[in-house]
């Protein structure tokens, strides 16, 4: 049943890569979208990093908890750095690096970025049913704005509409083949269990803080500041709810 549920919410995820393709045929205002939802997404990524798997962290591996939250926000950062990740950067224009090879490489990271959400779903729901349901909830709403962005940047890259589509579906499919690994490693090692975790909720904290969070800075007038303010405490509101509606 576990590996059903992993399954299942690694498929919806990686169904996530569709968004750019979807909200354009719906004819939607992508930059309104990604505005409203990158302030969802920091208070969903906050939310589940210190009421869901930090406190699950200190149960099952006290000893290590903090110092392993530590270290997930180092691999963070350098997995950002060397890797190229593409988190939402909504303040640069697409044009500054929509060329092909730079298209190629956002693809690349958004392999790798994948398989790791996917190793974190498959951790998460070995923890339990209601920690992978608010993991996933928290990555779904992340990868939205992130998912319209990249889209952006394929198809200013030279990519048509079609292979943009299959291109991030195949990036997506990743997701899956992180989450199957996992799964069976983790089932083999059961102690590793406790350590991925806290690695998962460092890497959250740094999403939010430092990738997120500095994207909702900027020239905006008290409505949209109010409206952000709003949507982030909704965000926390969310996971608490998925949490104590165990």
């Amino acid at each position: 049943m576990t590996f059903l549920l992993i399954i299942v919410a690694t498929v919806f995820v990686g169904l996530i890569s569709l968004a750019g393709i979807v909200f354009s045929i719906a004819k939607v205002n992508l930059q309104k979208v990604t505005f409203y939802s990158l302030s969802l997404a920091s208070g969903t990524m906050l939310g589940t990093a210190f009421l869901h798997l930090l406190p699950e962290s200190l149960v099952t591996n006290p000893k290590n908890a903090l110092p392993l939250t530590c270290a997930g926000v180092l691999i963070f950062f350098i997995l950002e750095k060397f890797l190229i990740w593409r988190h939402c950067h909504l303040h640069q224009h697409h044009e500054d690096f929509a060329r092909p090879t730079a298209a190629k490489m956002i693809l690349v990271g958004d392999s790798i970025h994948n398989f790791i959400d996917g190793i974190i779903i498959a951790s998460s729901f070995m923890a339990g049913r209601d920690v992978g349901i608010t993991v996933t909830t928290a990555i779904v709403l992340h990868e939205i704005p992130q998912e319209l962005s990249d889209f952006g940047v394929l198809i200013h890259g030279g990519y048509t509409v079609r292979n943009a589509l299959l291109f991030n579906l195949l990036s997506g499919g990743c997701a899956l083949i992180g989450a199957t690994l996992a799964y069976f490693f983790l089932a083999s090692i059961p102690v590793l269990q406790t350590y991925f975790l806290p690695l998962a909720a460092g890497g959250f904290l740094y999403i939010a803080l430092a990738d997120l969070i500095p994207q909702l800075h900027g020239n905006l007038n008290f409505r949209q500041t109010l409206e952000q303010i709003l949507l982030l405490t909704l965000g926390i509101i969310l996971i608490v709810i998925l949490k104590n509606g165990r």
